[in-house]
């Protein structure tokens, strides 16, 4: 691409990062809202089959797999805002495609959440995944991304007290 066709659609760098991370939150969007696990008929199902994708999509190069606006965000939280504020967007916004269906699960299974709530642990869910994210990068291979999913995916059935199916 050339400087004049570069500019023609992108104003600056930080537009042109916006851009990748609207782009991005709009393809995986799609993906994971049409994904199977929401045809099941539990909510924790729902979560755990969420979390079940996540581990499938493991594979192949590190690039492949882990989160290009949670790796944007570690670059751009200082330098980039209008950077940071679109992956902001984008990872909280996916956070909370989980929220009802955690909401539902803690209302079915009966669940003390004197130190959580749907939203939170939705969060931490982001939290965990990209961290296995960060360990998968620094240990040059994917499972440390795999045991962070399975860790969480224990850890969300203890919550629940759901014997665990793995």
């Amino acid at each position: 691409m050339t400087k004049g066709a570069y500019f023609h659609h992108f104003k600056s760098k930080e537009a042109l990062g916006v851009a990748v991370a609207r782009y991005w939150d709009e393809t995986t969007g799609d993906m994971f809202q049409n994904a199977t696990y929401h045809k099941l008929e539990d909510p924790l199902d729902r979560v755990l089959g969420y979390l079940d994708l996540r581990e499938e999509l493991i594979d192949g190069d590190l690039a492949e797999f882990t989160c290009l606006v949670g790796t944007m965000t570690q670059e751009a939280y200082q330098s980039h805002k209008p950077i940071l504020d679109a992956c902001a967007s984008c990872i909280f916004d996916h956070a909370q495609t989980l929220e009802e269906d955690i909401q539902k699960a803690i209302q079915i299974y009966g669940v003390d959440t004197d130190s959580w709530n749907a939203q939170s642990l939705a969060q931490y869910t982001q939290a965990a995944l990209q961290g296995g994210f960060i360990l998968a990068k620094a240990a040059g291979n994917a499972e440390p991304a795999r045991e962070s999913v399975r860790h969480l995916r224990r850890y969300i059935e203890l919550l629940f007290n759901r014997p665990s199916s793995n």
